[in-house]
């Protein structure tokens, strides 16, 4: 039997959505510093190849350094380790790759990148059930898998499938997290659910799934992922860095939980 291929990374967590559009990366990054925050050691992997966008939520510009061994040592920022694609790409540039390259990035990812010892590698999936979720999950035991869902309907439907795959993968759901919950009007206070709202908690509870938290839609989520100072860092006293922060805490005791479960341990509640 082959070593296994991340030897020193603790859990893997994949964070993933059935469609694009619905803060899958923001809620990553976000994650991923609420666990560091939490004094856990994090690695985010940024496995979206065709749309990277965690260096530029986490306002990181400098590229990996290669070892003379071709080993790669990811880029440290606010405490967590961070690869993606990103960095090996020129502005404005495409990735249009068929599924053996896909493969093999992502096992370039997690096998000759330098994690050293990690509690969390958060890896932020392409939105979709295609050939990086299928590699990942053939690569590596997985911890398990964190769907990203808005409330509406269309968006759940779409979630669905992908909870679909990874259950045919034999990869836990961890739980279920409802981006863009609803619009708090900083002024009036007024809430206004654009998308709906507490689709996902429903889904979870018919679906027998945690349900990990709600993230409010808010302006000032879109601004510092955009500034690349993410909220649970900029603003750690805000209501949405505060939802993030019970997110990422829930997460961690469902990874606890699996941990116990496969160490043979009866939980209970």
């Amino acid at each position: 039997m082959s070593p296994p291929l991340i030897p020193t990374i603790k859990h893997v967590v994949a964070v993933a959505s059935g469609k694009g559009g619905v803060g899958k990366s923001t809620v990553s990054a976000n994650l991923a510093l609420a666990l560091s925050k939490r004094g856990a050691r994090v690695g985010l992997m940024d496995a979206d190849v065709y749309g990277p966008s965690i260096p530029t939520i986490l306002g990181v510009s400098t590229e990996p350094q290669v070892t003379a061994e071709r080993r790669i040592i990811p880029v440290e920022s606010s405490g967590l380790k961070v690869i993606s694609m990103a960095f090996f790409m020129k502005p404005g540039e495409a990735v249009i790759w068929r599924g053996p390259m896909l493969h093999k990035t992502v096992e370039q990812f997690l096998g000759t990148v330098e994690w050293g010892d990690l509690e969390y590698l958060i890896v932020d999936l392409p939105p979709g059930t295609g050939d990086v979720q299928l590699s990942l999950c053939q690569i590596i035991p997985l911890t398990g898998a964190v769907i990203v869902s808005t409330p509406q309907d269309v968006a759940l439907n779409v979630a669905q499938k992908a909870m679909v795959m990874f259950k045919k993968l034999n990869t836990p759901i961890l739980g279920i997290i409802e981006n863009m919950s609803g619009y708090v009007c900083p002024h009036c206070g007024r809430r206004d659910d654009v998308f709906g709202s507490g689709g996902a908690r429903k889904t979870a509870e018919r679906l027998g799934i945690p349900f990990l938290g709600e993230i409010p839609l808010a302006t000032v989520i879109r601004e510092t992922s955009d500034a690349g100072t993410p909220i649970v860092l900029s603003q750690p006293d805000s209501p949405s860095a505060k939802a993030f922060a019970a997110a990422a805490e829930a997460l961690a005791a469902q990874v606890s939980v699996r941990a116990r479960q496969r160490e043979g341990v009866k939980v209970t509640f």
